[in-house]
């Protein structure tokens, strides 16, 4: 092994260069490098990644969410950030009840007919669930015609009313039948 040639640092520095980074006068910066470097500044790290981490997965988008415009621009066509105008009342007809405001859906027949209908089936041991079954079937077509009306939007429970109602009354009435039909059977004497 020798030494290193002449004009040249046995410890790789260069010569006519500042130890701490910065180019003496009448040296250009290498390409790459700030042209100044605060020798008293911390040394950038670069940021940690753990390579054994999972990937990160993108975030949740719903595929039926309503997706933005696009244009040929990567800038927003129309509004923006801030309001450039108005006034200081709100619009009318936003957010204020009555004349033009939309009605509130009345689905009282509906969820009342599928309640009574619901609980007519059971009843009909206790010999009420044909008048249960009957009041379920007339609030079940009430609601239904609510809902053809478009006064209300719940014809699905409108409709298991109807049906359950329906169910409780004739199992009611084949109950009532049943039961008479053994109570004339033994009041006859053979």
């Amino acid at each position: 092994m020798g030494y290193p040639p002449p004009g040249q640092d046995p410890y790789g520095q260069q010569p006519n260069q500042d130890p701490y980074g910065q180019p003496q006068y009448g040296q250009q910066p290498q390409y790459g490098q700030p042209a100044y470097q605060d020798p008293y500044a911390q040394p950038q790290q670069p940021a940690y990644q753990d390579p054994y981490a999972q990937p990160q997965q993108p975030a949740y988008q719903d595929p039926y969410a309503q997706q933005p415009p696009v244009s040929g621009t990567p800038y927003p066509t129309s509004g923006g950030a801030y309001p450039t105008s108005g006034g200081a009342y709100p619009a009318a007809g936003y957010g204020t009840p009555g004349y033009g405001a939309p009605a509130q859906p009345q689905n009282t027949f509906g969820l009342i007919s599928m309640i009574v209908g619901i609980i007519s089936i059971p009843a009909t041991c206790c010999y009420i669930g044909l008048l249960l079954g009957a009041v379920a079937v007339v609030l079940g077509y009430l609601g239904l015609n609510k809902v053809k009306q478009g006064e209300a939007n719940n014809r699905g429970q409108a409709l298991a009313g109807l049906i359950c109602g329906g169910i409780g009354a004739g199992l009611s009435l084949l109950w009532l039948i049943l039961v008479f039909a053994l109570n004339m059977s033994s009041l006859t004497v053979y």
